[in-house]
């Protein structure tokens, strides 16, 4: 999607143009939301008689500087430097901006995804509106409380941020104003493992970039009041610094669902000639409540109700980045990294129990049934603490600690081939990682408000013909390689081909430290390939098309819960190790887009389908009769395949966006899952998928509409609205039951600049208060009463994550 003017050349990594604080506010964008380089080229005609000269980044340059070309690139692979012309790029454009993430008003940077990138929707299956799930195209980056399995890998400044044990994305240590740009690139396997759906990739700013300095203040309903600064500054001519901060807190709607957010972003570079060099690092120390669905009879009564607190996850993270890139030769470009990353989260989870009072003697628990002794510790039998009829729960306590360390090497090679502009790119990358899991369950009594009161009895390991609810104490290392190569030949001034690949090794050591029934040695390695092609048709038209093959491994974490004959609490009770297959993704996609200069303003466009086919996809399989347990297991190959479609114009007055996603996602072999669906067969309590049946949880259609309008030049209007149609629950594979409703939301926002350097804005989220659940399953209706039914058993069998009802929202940002 070329804009007019640009010149079609390959651009060197690490080139950007600097802009103040001001201009970062409101910096205009092209359409694909990319902050420009501006580069000074020779002639075309110079560059075919001899080997080109590396284009050269203007930092700032004079009006009398050599002509200057604003051109958009894009990333081909997880370095730190720039990436490709987009008019290059095989695969579909997708980005967002630091004024489109200002434009949210929010301190996530997910809204953002969700509101500006056709094919990605949002679900807050913890309960959490800081914690979401976001799937594209089907694939999923969540955090690791539901046990999703991922198909996203994301990066940060080049390091990939997928945390060890379970491949799970905290979008809440994402440090949000800090980011320069996003960008979720498709159909390439040089990202690495988990890339099967895409990788989003995050650039950040630092001192070269971004200059000046900026606060910005909001508070409104629910509690919720959050700020954030940011400061950059180049000391001179090499040194420059950078630093952010972030402060977030939410009373939430619901009942416990309070956020706590504390982050901080630093960066500190060096630039000498052709070389830069940079040192980044960054803390986060965030607390979260209500991470669990509803059952739908409680939210009828009440919208804020929870369901089995104490709900809590508590994450902490600090790494430090090495980043560095030379210019070898006018050619050659040369950059590397080194990260360390530590990594804390516990998570409290109250929950119902199998444990009981025994039936032979009420003075005793014991467990799955009233026969079996429930043992403590010791692997003594319990005693019962409890007064007779206590409804009793459980509190399950997990910890985890991880510390990865990585290296990663990258060049970049623009020497003409057979007389032609080529870009040769080619890396390799290296991460260890070692993860403590430790995981406890303590015996409680259940309140008529289904919080779990403990009582200081802790269960040990249950009988072997039982599921293990018992401690659990695991080390895991992760040893991650990986080798890319990707080349792209123009084989005309409009067509050009890019080919390459990446190979994958991957080794996931466990060790159990309280026996031997987790330890596991798995290996597994793959070479995944890429091809594609673009043809620039006119000026302002490009196809694109392109095929490749991805593969994730499986986690420590499924490794661990992967015997269905003894399932666990996902993200809590490890119990087994059985080999599982990595998952091998393959994906075709093709398109066009372009852009046209009107009266209005530039109109931008883009249209393109996808396929993507998962070999050996692993799926969470719940435990029917025991809430919250479950185990992964592989289902053979699923499809995933649709249409995205984007209109856009943007002017100084104006900015429009309308897009549409279209997503199918099927089983395509025959499967028996267990499932608390009541379709399940009532004698194996399981449901039969057959091929064609719809994946849960993806919902099909999704329209985004968004504008902004320039009423004067210092007051701005907008709005946004978002539809998402229905979709089926998870447990209900077989697409038996009533899909949850499809929902449109309607968002409404403003500014006003006071001064040269003081806005005020506001923000109407939800403005019709429209009630709807973004996701849904199937729960344990017997495993405790209804209590605001009179203790009856409930009917309706849905457990749902209810959003946020309308609120209001107001602040300032002052910049100097």
């Amino acid at each position: 999607m070329g804009v007019r003017g640009l010149v079609i050349i390959s651009v060197s990594t690490g080139m950007v143009v600097a802009t103040s604080a001001m201009a970062a506010q409101d910096e205009e964008t092209n359409i694909q939301n990319l902050p420009p380089v501006e580069v000074a080229a020779p002639p075309p005609a110079a560059a075919r008689r001899v080997a080109p000269a590396r284009p050269v980044a203007r930092i700032g340059a004079p009006g009398s500087a050599s002509p200057r070309t604003r051109l958009y690139v894009y990333p081909t692979a997880p370095g730190t430097g720039r990436g490709l012309d987009v008019d290059k790029v095989p695969s579909a454009i997708n980005a967002v901006d630091a004024s489109q993430i200002k434009r949210t008003g929010s301190l996530n940077v997910t809204d953002a995804l969700r509101d500006y990138v056709p094919g990605v929707n949002i679900s807050e299956v913890t309960g959490n509106p800081f914690t979401p799930d976001v799937e594209f195209r089907g694939f999923v980056a969540s955090p690791p409380v539901t046990g999703t399995p991922q198909g996203l890998a994301v990066y940060q400044n080049g390091v990939r941020i997928n945390e060890a044990f379970s491949d799970a994305v905290n979008w809440d240590l994402i440090p949000t104003a800090a980011i320069r740009s996003v960008t979720l690139v498709t159909n390439n396997p040089a990202f690495g493992l988990n890339a099967l759906g895409g990788a989003i990739n995050l650039q950040m700013n630092d001192g070269f970039t971004y200059q000046g300095a900026e606060i910005d203040m909001m508070g409104g309903s629910f509690g919720r009041i959050q700020g954030s600064a940011q400061w950059g500054k180049q000391v001179d001519k090499n040194y420059a610094v950078y630093a952010a901060l972030e402060g977030l807190h939410d009373n939430g709607f619901r009942n416990f669902s309070q956020s706590d957010v504390r982050r901080f972003y630093g960066d500190v570079g060096y630039k000498a000639g052709d070389s830069e060099f940079h040192a980044n690092m960054g803390v986060a120390k965030n607390n979260f409540g209500a991470s669990a669905t509803v059952p739908a009879e409680l939210l009828d009564k009440y919208w804020g109700a929870t369901y089995t607190t104490p709900q809590t996850t508590a994450n902490r993270v600090g790494y430090l980045n090495l980043t560095g890139k030379v210019d070898a030769t006018p050619t050659w470009t040369l950059e590397g990294t080194a990260h360390v990353r530590r990594f804390e989260q516990n998570i409290v989870d109250g929950n119902p129990t199998d444990v009981e009072e025994c039936a032979a003697d009420a003075a005793l628990l014991c467990f799955g049934d009233d026969t079996t002794p429930a043992n403590g510790a010791g692997g003594v039998q319990l005693a019962n603490p409890f007064a007779p009829g206590t409804i009793l729960g459980a509190i399950d306590r997990s910890s985890t600690r991880s510390t990865t360390f990585g290296v990663s090497g990258q060049a970049t090679n623009t020497d003409q081939l057979f007389g032609h502009d080529n870009r040769f790119v080619m890396g390799a990358t290296y991460d260890a990682s070692t993860t403590r899991y430790n995981a406890s369950s303590e015996i409680g009594s259940m309140g008529e408000n289904y919080v779990v009161s403990g009582s200081g009895v802790f269960l040990g390991a249950t009988p072997t013909a039982d599921p293990v609810a018992g401690p659990v104490s695991l080390r895991t290392v992760n040893q991650y390689n990986g080798l890319y190569a990707m080349d792209t030949f123009n084989v005309t001034d409009a067509f050009a081909i890019t080919g390459g690949g990446r190979f994958n090794a991957a080794r996931i050591t466990l060790e159990d430290q309280l026996g031997t029934a987790l330890n596991g040695d798995h290996t597994y390695t793959r070479f995944n390939p890429m091809i594609g092609g673009t043809y620039k048709i006119t000026p302002g038209l490009t196809a694109y098309a392109g095929y490749s093959e991805a593969n994730r491994v499986p986690t420590p974490l499924e490794l661990g819960c992967a015997d269905p004959a003894r399932p666990c609490l996902i993200a809590a009770f490890l119990v087994a190790d059985p080999p599982l297959k990595q998952v091998v993704s393959k994906t075709v996609e093709a398109g066009f887009r372009g852009t046209r200069e009107l009266n209005i303003g530039t109109l931008g466009w883009k249209i393109g389908g996808f396929r993507a086919t998962n070999h050996d996809d692993i799926v969470a399989v719940p435990a029917v009769g025991r809430t919250g347990f479950g185990y992964f297991t592989n289902v053979g190959r699923t499809r995933r395949q649709g249409l995205e479609a984007e209109v856009n114009i943007k002017s100084p007055t104006l900015q429009f966006q309308a897009s549409y996603a279209f997503v199918d996602a099927r089983f395509l072999d025959p499967l028996e899952l267990g499932s608390e669906s009541p379709f399940a067969d009532d004698a194996t309590e399981t449901i039969q998928v057959r091929p064609g049946n719809q994946i849960p949880a993806i919902p099909r259609h999704r329209v985004k509409v968004g504008v902004d309008y320039a009423v004067t030049d210092v007051w701005k209007v907008g709005g946004n609205a978002l539809y998402v149609s229905s979709q089926y629950i998870v447990g209900d594979e077989s697409n038996q039951f009533a899909k949850l409703p499809s929902y449109t939301v309607f968002n409404l926002h403003t500014s006003y600049q006071v001064t040269k350097n003081i806005q005020l804005y506001g923000r109407v989220d939800n403005v019709f208060d429209k009630r709807y659940a973004t996701y849904g399953q199937f729960f344990d209706r017997e495993a405790l009463p209804n209590f605001t039914n009179g203790g009856a058993e409930f009917v309706d069998p849905r457990s749902l994550s209810p959003a946020r009802p309308r609120a209001f929202y107001a602040g300032m940002r002052v910049t100097f």
